[in-house]
């Protein structure tokens, strides 16, 4: 039988004692690491003798996957997961071989069970294409998306089916990015129906492309632009970010110090799948103008509570108080891990309002490694509660104001979370002025 070559994507002679190497590996990095010292009950000696017998019979390392799958499914929670090593060939090359990475400026969401197109970046390659969202993907490249999302989602286990509902957008957005300049053909299904072919030159995007661990090099957007009120009255901030980075935090500063005089601030997390949990503390401290918990992470070895910090100075050094106004934060399937850590943390202190569809419900930290086979092992080493003791794991941030994502509105133009932020917001502005005028302010 064929096997994979280590981290190469070749084909090579199927390796038993690579095999039952690799999955050593994966049980002793839970052994050391893991919060739960029992084990959620389990007999992990008696695991590890399970996982080393289903290695060593194995005859192909999808084989031996499965087996570490198994493993991990005793433990019953996120955070679990193994890339393989095709998947992952490339990712600790050096970054100056990947700064011709490019973009054509589309998001996707699986939608009862098709791939739409949730979102086009404004000047884009898909946008000057006349790409518009809410068409349906039915190819991508040589990729026949059905089959590829029929498959993905052929799994057994519920939880590993909710990861790979979550993984799939991500994988096909990573599909669409290539070398700067290189064209990709896609098939797609308007609101008619028709189908519309295009192809799609891979741009320059204007993100700060970063490496994190043994992750894939990440582009790290981050936009900002302030709204003005219908009468020209007041303004809200927009912010949206798609990965907890810090080449974020002065971009951050510098639109907090545009929206100081703003009615409100929209915080845009949907897309978001984590990244630096820590974060937390210094971007609540933007909205909080006293220490507050944003929840507790419990180790192997103790506990580290996260405390925002805050601002009170941007960094120029003039002073910045925190922002005052309202605050709405926009989550969907995909604000996975830190997004949910702050979005909890500031709807449990009041501070926040809610809006979109339920997070992924995928919070708890975790670590990469790679094992002795090339693949890539994403692993659980901490639990987190919120400030209000719950456990987001396998629950997620339920909205105040739940607006699951339609493709009917997308089709329309519309984005019905934002458009009940903005309601909240100016609501909640129109009240304070009238209460400041005695209730006879502008209807």
């Amino acid at each position: 039988m064929q096997g994979q070559a280590r981290g190469t994507g070749k084909r090579e002679a199927f390796e038993p004692a690579l095999a039952v190497a690799t999955a050593d590996s994966a049980w002793s990095k839970v052994a050391q690491s893991y919060y739960d010292t029992t084990f959620r009950g389990h007999d992990w000696d008696a695991v590890r003798r399970e996982l080393r017998t289903a290695s060593a019979r194995a005859r192909t390392m999808a084989d031996v996957r499965l087996a570490i799958g198994a493993m991990f499914a005793r433990l019953g929670e996120s955070h679990f997961a193994l890339i393989p090593a095709e998947a992952a060939a490339g990712w600790d090359e050096p970054q100056a071989e990947q700064e011709s990475l490019g973009d054509v400026g589309l998001e996707f969401r699986l939608l009862d069970g098709v791939v739409v197109v949730s979102r086009v970046a404004e000047g884009s390659s898909a946008a000057q294409s006349g790409v518009h969202a809410g068409w349906t993907l039915e190819r991508l490249g040589e990729l026949d998306v059905a089959p590829f999302v029929r498959d993905r989602l052929q799994v057994g286990d519920v939880r590993a089916r909710r990861l790979a509902a979550l993984q799939l957008p991500l994988a096909l957005i990573s599909r669409s990015q290539g070398a700067v300049g290189s064209v990709v053909p896609l098939v797609l299904r308007d609101g008619d129906g028709d189908v519309r072919r295009v192809k799609l030159r891979r741009q320059t995007v204007d993100a700060d492309l970063v490496r994190y661990g043994h992750m894939p090099p990440l582009f790290v957007r981050f936009e900002s632009t302030r709204r003005v009120g219908e009468e020209g009255e007041g303004c809200v901030g927009m912010l949206r970010f798609n990965v907890w980075m810090t080449p974020i935090m002065p971009r951050m500063d510098d639109a907090m110090v545009a929206f100081r005089e703003c009615r409100g601030v929209v915080m845009d997390l949907r897309g978001n799948v984590g990244g630096v949990a820590a974060m937390v503390m210094g971007m609540g401290g933007y909205f909080l103008d006293s220490t507050a918990s944003f929840g507790t992470m419990t180790m192997r070895g103790g506990a580290l509570r996260y405390v925002s910090n805050p601002r009170r100075s941007d960094r120029a050094g003039n002073a910045l108080p925190p922002f005052g106004g309202t605050l709405a934060i926009l989550v969907d399937d995909l604000s996975v891990s830190t997004s949910e850590i702050f979005a909890a943390g500031l709807q449990a202190m009041g501070r926040a309002r809610v809006f979109g569809d339920r997070t992924a419900g995928q919070a708890l930290p975790s670590m990469l490694t790679r094992l002795p086979n090339g693949d890539v092992m994403q692993y659980v080493v901490a639990d987190f509660t919120a400030p209000d003791g719950r456990r987001l794991e396998a629950r997620g941030v339920a909205p105040d104001e739940l607006l699951p994502l339609r493709r009917g509105a997308l089709l329309e133009g519309r984005d019905e979370a934002l458009e009940a932020a903005l309601r909240w917001i100016n609501g909640a502005a129109s009240a304070v002025s009238d209460a400041g005028r005695g209730g006879k302010g502008r209807r």
